[in-house]
């Protein structure tokens, strides 16, 4: 009697977590190609340098590796007097993470001050919108 206690609250605490899975996964699918904000503003939390400024920060959902996937486009600007090259952090609430450096590499050189560089990162395993964000953009002197 108490094994088949342990294996009905196993099997519950099991329909449980499902269920969480699938209302977490419930929101709508935007349209592939479709630009759209990533999140409401409110549940955004920045963290600019001072010598960058956000040009963009936008998502749309496209085709990468074979799958519909989410993509962040990131667009900064270069807000100081020197060239710079920038490190970009996007954190999910669901524990992913991308980010990468702008400009990716520097034979082109650095973002000129006044210039706008950008970058798509893509998100493996994500169709849609997370509810919230952390953004980190950063110089590479910091």
């Amino acid at each position: 009697m108490k094994r088949f206690k342990h294996v009905a609250r196993f099997l519950g605490i099991i329909a449980v977590l499902a269920c969480l899975v699938c209302v977490g996964c419930a929101g709508p699918k935007p349209k592939a190609g479709e630009v759209f904000p990533c999140a409401a503003d409110s549940s955004i939390e920045k963290t600019i340098a001072p010598e960058a400024e956000l040009a963009d920060f936008s998502c749309v959902v496209k085709n990468w590796e074979g799958m519909e996937v989410l993509h962040f486009n990131v667009a900064v600007k270069n807000v100081s007097d020197q060239p710079q090259r920038y490190r970009v952090n996007i954190f999910l609430d669901n524990g992913k993470a991308v980010g990468g450096l702008i400009p990716q590499s520097t034979k082109k050189g650095l973002v000129e001050p006044g210039q706008t560089a950008s970058f798509v990162y893509p998100v493996s395993g994500m169709d849609r919108a997370p509810k919230s964000i952390v953004l980190m953009v950063k110089t590479m002197s910091q």
